[in-house]
């Protein structure tokens, strides 16, 4: 946001505030809908010096949001996802970089046909126009936020959570730094300078300013913005990741994925939180999962004939198998095969991530058309679900939604297409 902006901040109450930040925005839309794609990446490249350059200021605001939120008692798993270190200020400035290499959807155009009556048919690719983008915790959503919808085309408002305040500022101003080198205007991408929760049901509720809302955070967060929108809302609620074993999956390439799967790190949506063991191969590689999750200090909650294989295991309740822990606590069920592998995702999971660990190809096939989620993975660890290791040089948040887009949410996911026709002057008869 512009300095005259923030200026006049106290002057406006809350509407009028967000009206003025919304109508800024659709008025920068139209702008950066038509840059150039050397323009959108000067300005990329130009955030992404202004970050490596700023690392001391931006590690000095971080830790003082890191302490306020241990001050006020937030949990583990919170304020992991809000400290900053210095290689992830070097990543975040990486991925500007990678999004400045990505190719440039906008104005693609695909599907071009020749009709009988001699037009050309086709569908061009073109930015959504004004995204708000409402988030918790990870200040590293600043940046990606802004790479993403100004490479796409698209003006941004961000509403970073109260946590992060202070970081979510300075990475902001290394935003503006770079829209102003490369001649765009600053308000293509504006970060709201209030935590007042009115200002969300403001920004979710203009659609004379905001085409799309996308909302990253907890499960109460995104349940408010989906009741209260009028915008549409790409989103997701939880995510409830399972690996199965298979009963002819490979036992040590099962250890490895079902490992990493929980222990690589805890505190993300792509996290496994209910492993799936088939009966048959259990006695082989549970005791020796359980060795290893137990070094590591997961808890484990597991099934009858999970807990009679390992008694130390606590016994699972109903509420766990859809319960999203962002924790080291995993629920653990023996199941008979594949169809009740299948049968209990299709129940508890969340339609985010899920994997089969399997030598048998037909199990393989069946398990990726079947299960019902945004993404579907065979011998790989669910922490793979984003949108960098899926070559999207990084990503807006994942959509569990079937329409529009579904999963990583990149450069595409904040376009659409329209219809294009060529012609030389054929007329309908």
């Amino acid at each position: 946001m512009s300095g005259e902006i923030c200026g006049q901040r106290n002057a406006m109450n809350i509407k009028d505030y967000m009206e003025h930040v919304g109508s800024s925005a659709r008025a920068a839309s139209r702008i950066v809908a038509r840059a150039s794609t050397a323009a959108k990446n000067a300005a990329l490249h130009a955030m992404a010096g202004e970050i490596r350059s700023g690392r001391e200021g931006l590690l000095a605001a971080n830790l003082r949001d890191v302490e306020q939120a241990r001050s006020e008692g937030l949990d583990a798993a919170m304020i992991d996802r809000l400290t900053l270190t210095a290689g992830g200020i070097e990543t975040m400035a990486q991925g500007l970089e990678q999004v400045a290499a990505l190719p440039d959807p906008v104005g693609d155009i695909s599907d071009l046909k020749r009709r009988p009556s001699g037009i050309q048919v086709g569908k061009m690719r073109v930015p959504l126009g004004v995204v708000g983008i409402i988030y918790e915790a990870r200040p590293n959503v600043t940046a990606d936020a802004a790479a993403l919808c100004l490479k796409s085309g698209n003006a941004a408002i961000l509403r970073g959570g109260r946590e992060a305040l202070a970081s979510n500022q300075a990475i902001a101003a290394c935003v503006r730094e770079g829209l102003t080198i490369a001649g765009l205007p600053e308000s293509a991408v504006q970060i709201l300078d209030t935590t007042d929760r009115a200002a969300v049901g403001y920004l979710v509720a203009m659609p004379q300013f905001v085409d799309v809302i996308v909302p990253r955070g907890g499960r109460g967060l995104i349940e408010r913005i989906a009741a209260e929108a009028r915008v549409p809302v790409i989103k997701h609620l939880d995510g409830i990741c399972h690996v199965y074993i298979d009963d002819d999956a490979d036992i040590d390439m099962a250890i490895r994925i079902a490992d990493n799967a929980k222990t690589q790190r805890y505190g993300t949506c792509n996290t496994m939180e209910t492993l799936l063991v088939a009966q048959a191969i259990a006695g082989r590689v549970l005791p020796q999962l359980a060795k290893i999750y137990t070094d590591k200090g997961v808890e484990l909650r597991g099934c009858e004939q999970a807990r009679a294989l390992i008694p130390e295991m606590h016994a699972a309740c109903e509420e766990d198998w859809s319960t999203e822990y962002l924790a080291p606590i995993l629920s653990v069920r023996l199941v008979a095969g594949l169809d009740d592998a299948i049968l209990h995702i299709a129940r508890y999971g969340s339609q985010h991530t899920d994997a089969i660990v399997t030598e048998n190809y037909s199990h393989a096939l069946r398990f990726l058309r079947e299960v019902d989620s945004s993404s579907v993975m065979v011998n790989a660890s669910t922490r793979f679900a984003d949108g960098f290791e899926y070559g999207l040089g990084a990503e807006i948040g994942i959509s569990t939604d079937k329409f529009h887009a579904r999963g990583p949410v990149g450069l595409e996911g904040l376009t659409s297409q329209k219809w294009i026709v060529l012609g030389t002057g054929e007329t309908r008869s």
